[in-house]
């Protein structure tokens, strides 16, 4: 795990974090319906695919790699892996599971699958351990679809962002994904969410993983 340490006295966003985290502290979110036809159309497994294009534009975008370590420092990570949520029925659970990224999608997905196959049985919070600190966390809802979904957390000191994706539906022969971002606008003003979601659209359309 690499990252690099911010001076936050020479930082240029310096005026900007320290009113979004200690004036006004202020996380916030928004909803969007990501086409992913693409991806239906080419017959992905849409949970790992969408984790991994998620992974690929965090991973572009330091504003969505900025995080405080435990010893207080504040720092941009070099890359980032998912942390998500799968569903036991039986109890009507869920669990947290991470997955190594790896910018090959082939690869990542067969360590998806691996994962899956080794924690997705095991009922506990984290279901694999050693989650590292360079995770971000993702939750899927396949049960609904929604216009809006709002995370309402105290801890305005957490600044990486969450990513909530629900039931995907049908129009006009077109697949709609709802995602939810959840920042900390301590790190993330509106362009940078606006630019991650662009991006991630833009990443769906025009690659191919076959």
């Amino acid at each position: 795990m690499n990252y690099t340490i911010i001076d936050r006295d020479t930082w240029k966003r310096r005026e900007y974090f320290e009113h979004y985290l200690k004036a006004v502290p202020c996380t916030y979110s928004m909803t969007v319906r990501l086409n992913i036809t693409r991806l239906k159309r080419q017959g992905l497994k849409l949970y790992p695919t969408t984790l991994y294009l998620l992974t690929r534009t965090v991973n572009q975008y330091e504003q969505f790699r900025t995080s405080f370590r435990e010893n207080g420092d504040l720092v941009i990570y070099s890359d980032m892996h998912p942390s998500y949520t799968i569903f036991h029925k039986d109890t009507e659970t869920f669990s947290c599971i991470w997955t190594e990224y790896s910018s090959d999608y082939n690869a990542f997905c067969r360590s998806y699958e691996q994962d899956m196959l080794s924690y997705g049985t095991v009922e506990a919070f984290n279901a694999k351990p050693d989650t590292p600190e360079n995770c971000f966390d993702v939750s899927m809802i396949p049960w609904a679809s929604f216009e809006s979904f709002h995370l309402h957390t105290q801890g305005f000191t957490h600044l990486l962002p969450i990513f909530t994706m629900g039931k995907y539906c049908e129009k006009n022969g077109e697949y709609y994904l709802p995602l939810a971002l959840q920042v900390h606008h301590a790190v993330c003003d509106g362009f940078h969410a606006c630019r991650f979601i662009n991006t991630l659209q833009e990443e769906i359309d025009r690659l191919s993983f076959n």
